[in-house]
C-alpha cells in the first residue's frame, strides 16, 4: 500500500454536512463544531476563509479550502464584516445579525442564508464536509497542515463537483454513503495538491519517499512494520551501503532508520491499543514485539505513558466524544 494512502485511510467524512446552501450577499457563517478538518467548497461564487488568528484566503468557485481545527473560523463574503470573534453558541456580538453560527448535526443541511435579490445578487452555494480525525496514523500528516489552506481546481475531482451537486438531496438508497466517499476522494486530492506546492512545509519523511536511497527502506517498513527489519536489510532494499542509507535517512527525514521504524510501530499500536478485543501482549504482536514486556517499555518511553494508562484515556475519551 502507498504510504499516503496509508495514512489517510483513518480519515473518513463524517455525514453531517451534504446540502447546498444558497448564500445571498451579504453573509457570513461562523463554524463552531469543533472538527478536526473542514473542507469547504464553493460550487458557485466566492467567499472568504477567515482561520481564527489567520490571514483571510480567498477561495473561488473550483477551489478547495480545508481548516484545521478544532478552532472556529469563519466563511464570509467580505473579511472585514462579520469576523469578530466572539464566543458563546449564538451569533457573534460583534458582527450584528449578519453571522451565523454553525453547527452541524449528521445529515443536517445548512438553511439558506436570507437577504439578497434574486434578480440582481449572484448567491454563492457552498458545500462543506467535516472530519473527526481521532486516530494517530492520520494525524502523522495531517498535523503538517497549516490553520487554512486554499488548493485550486484540481480537473481530478472537476468532474465529482457537477455530480456532487446533482446528487444532494437525493432520496436514494445509499445516496450518504456515495456521497461520504467522494468527498473523502476530494479531501485526498486536494491534500495530495497541497503538499505537492512549494508553499507546503510536508514532514521529512515526505519527501524521503521520493528519494531512490530512503525511498525503498520508508516503503518497506510500512508495508511490513513487524518484520525485524535491520539497517543492513534496509539498506539492500535500496542497493546501497548501511552506512549511506543511515545517512541520507536521517537528512531527509531527520531520524535514522531505526528511530523511525519504532516511532511508526508505537504509532500504530496506540489505535490497536483503542481496539478492546486486543490484548497489550497482542498488540505488541502485531507491531512486531515477541512480549509485551519489551513493548510497553517502548511505548512508555515515546508517549510517557505505558499502553494501559494510555488504553484507558482513549476509552474514556471516546466515551465523551
Amino acid at each position: 500500500m502507498d504510504v499516503f494512502d496509508e495514512l489517510l485511510q483513518g480519515v473518513r467524512g463524517k455525514g453531517a454536512v451534504f446540502g447546498r446552501s444558497m448564500l445571498w450577499p451579504p453573509w457570513s457563517l461562523r463554524f463552531t463544531d469543533g472538527a478536526y478538518l473542514t473542507m469547504c467548497m464553493p460550487l458557485r461564487g466566492a467567499g472568504w476563509i477567515v482561520p481564527e488568528g489567520g490571514e483571510p484566503l480567498r477561495v473561488e468557485a473550483g477551489d478547495a479550502a480545508i481548516v484545521r481545527g478544532p478552532a472556529p473560523f469563519v466563511f464570509t463574503d467580505e473579511p472585514a464584516n462579520g469576523t469578530g470573534s466572539g464566543g458563546g453558541s449564538g451569533p457573534d456580538s460583534g458582527s450584528g445579525d449578519r453571522v451565523r453560527e454553525v453547527r452541524w448535526r449528521r445529515g443536517q443541511d445548512m438553511a439558506d442564508a436570507p437577504g439578497g435579490d434574486p434578480e440582481l445578487d449572484s448567491p454563492t452555494v457552498l458545500l462543506v464536509a467535516t472530519y473527526d480525525v481521532r486516530t494517530e496514523v492520520p494525524q502523522r500528516l495531517l498535523r503538517a497542515l497549516p490553520p487554512a489552506l486554499v488548493v485550486s481546481d484540481d480537473e481530478d475531482c472537476s468532474p465529482l463537483r457537477d455530480y456532487l451537486e446533482a446528487r444532494m438531496g437525493g432520496r436514494r438508497p445509499g445516496d450518504q454513503i456515495v456521497l461520504d466517499r467522494l468527498l473523502d476522494w476530494m479531501l485526498v486530492c486536494t491534500l495530495r495538491d497541497w503538499f505537492d506546492r512549494p508553499e507546503a512545509d510536508p514532514p521529512g519523511w515526505y519527501g524521503a519517499l521520493g528519494d531512490e536511497v530512503a525511498g525503498p527502506a520508508l516503503r518497506a517498513m510500512h508495508e511490513d512494520p513487524a518484520y525485524p527489519w535491520t539497517t543492513a536489510e534496509l539498506a539492500s532494499r535500496a542497493g546501497v551501503s548501511r552506512t549511506t542509507l543511515a545517512k541520507r535517512f536521517t537528512e531527509l527525514v531527520g531520524d535514522g532508520p531505526v528511530a523511525y521504524l519504532t516511532e511508526w510501530r508505537m504509532t500504530l499500536a496506540a489505535d490497536l491499543l483503542t481496539r478492546p478485543e486486543l490484548t497489550v501482549a497482542a498488540v505488541a504482536r502485531r507491531v512486531g514485539y515477541a512480549d509485551a514486556f519489551g513493548f510497553s517499555a517502548a511505548f512508555k518511553r515515546l508517549r510517557g505513558e505505558s499502553p494501559s494508562a494510555y488504553r484507558r484515556e482513549a476509552v474514556a475519551s471516546e466515551a465523551v466524544g
